[in-house]
């Protein structure tokens, strides 16, 4: 058998799912309602992500009774996940669990785009109206996407307990003491974070390339899953250092939400995710 590479196999998902979504998805919808011209990818400034973010955060603060009220379940998850690392000798993955929450990210923050989406239309929004991308046309195609994130998560949390098993494992550790110690204190421990940050980089680099407007492109047009993501991987092309220079903004977002206990992500989630929204104005003209 033939082991993959997480870009080789995340292709022949992508290909597979817009079969998929391109006979089923769509209820009702016929494909020649579809819109099969290629979006036009303008070129940004890194400087307009001052805007994008700024964007951003006026609309968290147009309805931040309302966008934390949605984004608590996120802290909640991770002290579950944690939880469930802690007391089920799943210490070595704890960090995996936390920094690959980061890969499922755009799909969570579906509903985010989808308040700016209404927002720019005028109108009074609440929380609810986040729920308005299950009426979507395009809600099996963000569906098929979001799942398609979920699997690239889970492929990278194999990874990473195969990572452990090679250098610290394969026994779990004995307390967090013990691991704490061997992580930062062996040769293989380093080992471990070296590998384990190299292969989680191109974990990230894989949803970002795929993902950055591919999610508010689907909620704001009629295309196909295929056009969404060749979209985002042409945004990534036409804007690489602006679009580098956002994933490290959206990885120091995190880490910063992450402390303390995860809290700090009640902000930054709802922050991030209406700033992603008017990223993708700014690099998918309408």
């Amino acid at each position: 058998m033939t082991i993959r590479n997480p870009i080789e196999w995340a292709t022949d998902q992508i290909k597979l799912a817009g079969l998929v979504v391109g006979s089923a998805s769509r209820a009702g919808v016929g494909t020649e309602e579809l819109d099969i011209r290629p979006p036009e990818v303008r070129s940004i400034r890194t400087a307009e992500l001052g805007d994008v973010v700024a964007q951003g955060l006026d609309d968290f603060a147009a309805y931040r009774t309302d966008v934390v009220f949605l984004c608590i379940v996120y802290p909640v998850i991770g002290l579950a996940l944690g939880r469930l690392a802690f007391g089920y000798g799943m210490l070595p993955l704890l960090f995996p669990l936390a920094s690959g929450f980061a890969l499922i990210g755009p799909f969570a923050a579906v509903g985010l785009y989808e308040m700016s989406r209404r927002r720019e239309q005028g109108g009074n929004i609440a929380w609810p109206d986040a729920f308005g991308v299950i009426g979507s046309r395009s809600f099996g195609a963000i569906v098929v996407l979001g799942l398609l994130l979920v699997a690239i998560f889970l492929f990278w949390l194999v990874a990473a307990e195969a990572i452990y098993e090679a250098t610290l494992g394969p026994e779990p550790p004995a307390s967090i003491g013990s691991f704490a110690r061997d992580v930062f204190t062996t040769g293989a421990g380093w080992t471990m974070i070296l590998v384990g940050v190299g292969v989680g980089f191109l974990f990230a680099l894989l949803v970002l390339v795929i993902s950055v407007v591919s999610f508010p492109l689907l909620l704001d047009r009629d295309v196909a899953i295929g056009t969404a993501v060749s979209t985002s991987v042409r945004a990534v092309i036409v804007n690489p250092v602006p679009i580098a220079v956002w994933g490290l903004i959206v990885a120091g977002g995190l880490v910063v939400g992450s402390i303390p206990l995860l809290l700090g992500l009640i902000i930054v989630m709802p922050v991030l995710g209406h700033a992603t929204w008017h990223l993708y104005r700014k690099v998918v003209p309408s």
